[in-house]
């Protein structure tokens, strides 16, 4: 067992977590989200809710200084998006680094490509609405 690591970090994400470098993106999917269709390295988190990933995450791992370091899907045109969502992703992106720019949201298509690009999918047991979430990785802090 090891010490200050939350009990929501796999061996997998936290081997994935290591191996990620700078600039490498981290997709946190809902259970709906197409994971095997968009990357070959799938990883799984299942029962587990994305505000709590985060946390445990964000302990491990600082986001990058360039812009945009966090990514979530666009709404699309008459649809709707639950704004707690976000506000409670935020609320564990200020908790450890609370200098990160907005959340900056693309379009579903574009979010997919940018899935198919990413390090690894973490399919989660999250299900609200617009629940993905796209991470990129920083360099440590000096």
């Amino acid at each position: 067992m090891l010490i200050g690591i939350s009990p929501v970090i796999s061996p997998d994400l936290l081997d994935a977590l290591f191996r990620m470098g700078h600039g490498d993106e981290l997709v946190l999917a809902d259970a709906f989200f197409p994971g095997d269709t968009c990357n070959s390295r799938v990883l799984r988190a299942d029962g587990i809710r994305i505000p709590a990933l985060l946390d445990g995450i964000l302990a491990l791992m600082n986001l990058d200084y360039a812009a945009p370091p966090v990514v979530m899907m666009e709404v699309m045109a008459g649809d709707a998006a639950d704004p707690a969502v976000e506000a409670s992703y935020r609320a564990m992106i200020d908790k450890h680094w609370p200098k990160t720019p907005a959340i900056e949201k693309v379009e579903r298509f574009a979010f997919y490509e940018r899935a198919k690009k990413a390090y690894a999918v973490v399919m989660t047991g999250e299900t609200v609405k617009y629940g993905n979430i796209i991470l990129k990785k920083g360099v440590i802090p000096v």
